[in-house]
């Protein structure tokens, strides 16, 4: 299975498509990974679903990626005496630590001591994903009083949301342990962290993984933008969650932190990903709007990663037809007279090292001479990533003996992923990467290839070679 685009499709798996059958036609339909979503998936059902997508990727014979997203801490006012309450602009409201008596059109019990003493006077509070908010008048003896900004219907166990707020909690809660030590006993190949605040949150984090997943961090508070490149020198990957973004910042702020984003992980050789709300309307319907098909388009011109499915894949009525959709945008944009120019202008420049240099220049040789491919050999990935950073037009062939390796870079824009066994010698290095490139259907004897290497073989991160081989008609190479 060759797919005809750089980007990569993450889809969501949820109660329309956790079936084996359909995680098949998704994957057909052009899914290189799969999320499960801890928010609404137990452990017997997260330990079924690899089961599947394992069962699927092996009669499919391609690398399929398993990426396990946190649930992150929930923060939600309690309980109303009748189910729900309507607020007015101006009036006062009172959130408070009283559990015992139900909520009314006066307050209400907020069971987060967290939130009651870190709110100062003049912070914003969103409630129900940012329809209503509050503005903290008075805080202390166990109280915040607020005005309402905006007001509306507001019933039990609505989210909060706190823009304006630096909360003292971890992004890790107890359920969040659990489903960690959960996934990574399921080989999950990426752990997505949600509500990072800090950079302290992706160390907490690293510490239980210890290299055993790829660790994603979802940028959706305005905190994490505060303290952005430090998070992302720490962590494996950024997802970009513009809905949550959206609640806590100015939605007319968001495209431009989304190009930031896409920019800054670019330049720290960090695969990032675009997620939320990308063909909403797809949740019911056939066809996406011109609007999100747009939306789309702009991610892949802005050289993201991967984009995401999230309910459209999970519960909507058409899971195929999104990521068909989504696969089709991807190819389309990708064959623009424009695509290529937007892609270079975004170019970085590579750092002061011998495994950044050659993959700079790799894709400078590949292009001038008009290779078919560049192969890379990889045991830990980062020679393969270093080469999708320099987003060359030339295809990707990344060779690791490692499948855990192979399907962690299922999530990293260009790469073709084959799983072989480390080279004995030079001699053998060529002669798989060209018989390789042309089993795949890359190259075509007579053409030619780049390789890089690390030498000695097998050193992980120590890409020091470049080699131009010729595919010979027997499909080995030569050099």
């Amino acid at each position: 299975m060759r797919r005809m685009r750089r980007a990569k499709i993450i889809a969501t798996l949820g109660p329309a498509s956790h079936e084996e059958k359909m995680i098949e036609e998704l994957a057909k339909a052009g899914a290189d990974v799969f999320r499960i979503n801890m928010s609404h998936a137990s452990h017997d059902l997260l330990k079924q679903t690899v089961e599947r997508i394992r069962n699927v990727e092996k009669r499919l014979n391609h690398p399929l990626g398993i990426l396990v997203d946190l649930q992150g801490p929930k923060l939600r006012v309690w309980k109303f005496a009748d189910g729900a309450i309507n607020l007015v602009a101006g009036q006062k409201f009172t959130l408070d630590s009283n559990a015992d008596a139900p909520g009314t059109a006066e307050r209400v019990y907020l069971p987060h001591p967290e939130i009651i003493e870190n709110v100062s006077v003049g912070d914003r509070l969103l409630l129900d994903d940012g329809k209503l908010a509050l503005k903290a008048t008075k805080v202390g003896n166990g109280a915040i009083e607020t005005e309402v900004i905006y007001g509306g219907r507001l019933s039990d166990k609505k989210g909060v949301s706190l823009p304006d707020t630096l909360l003292p909690t971890g992004a890790l809660t107890e359920k969040d342990h659990a489903d960690l030590l959960a996934g990574l006993a399921a080989e999950a190949d990426w752990i997505a962290l949600s509500f990072v605040q800090r950079p302290e949150d992706i160390i907490d984090v690293r510490k239980i993984v210890q290299g055993r997943a790829g660790v994603m961090a979802k940028i959706e508070k305005p905190q994490a933008i505060d303290r952005l490149e430090e998070i992302i020198k720490l962590c494996d990957a950024i997802m970009v969650a513009r809905g949550d973004l959206g609640v806590e910042l100015p939605l007319e702020t968001v495209p431009g932190l989304q190009k930031r984003m896409i920019r800054m992980a670019r330049r720290y050789g960090k695969p990032v990903v675009v997620a939320t709300q990308m063909l909403e309307s797809m949740i019911s319907a056939p066809v996406p709007t011109r609007a999100e098909v747009s939306d789309v388009s702009i991610a892949v011109f802005e050289g993201a990663d991967a984009i995401m499915l999230s309910a459209e894949s999970a519960s909507g009525q058409y899971p195929v037809e999104a990521v068909a959709t989504m696969n089709k945008v991807a190819v389309a944009v990708e064959g623009d007279a424009n695509y290529r120019g937007i892609i270079r202008a975004a170019q970085t420049e590579p750092e002061a090292t011998a495994a950044d240099a050659i993959s700079a220049a790799t894709r400078q040789v590949a292009e001038t001479l008009d290779l078919a491919a560049i192969v890379t050999y990889t045991a830990s990935g980062s020679t393969g990533i270093r080469a999708a950073r320099e987003r060359p037009s030339k295809p990707i062939i990344v060779l690791s003996p490692n499948m855990r390796t192979i399907r962690r870079m299922s999530v990293v824009w260009g790469v073709h992923c084959v799983q072989t066994e480390d080279a004995v010698s030079l001699e053998d290095m060529v002669d798989r990467a060209c018989v390789i490139a042309y089993q795949e259907g890359f190259a075509r004897p007579g053409d030619r290839i780049a390789i890089t290497a690390g030498i000695p073989l097998g050193t992980p991160g120590a890409t020091n070679m470049l080699r131009i081989a010729f595919v010979r008609q027997d499909g080995a190479g030569s050099s």
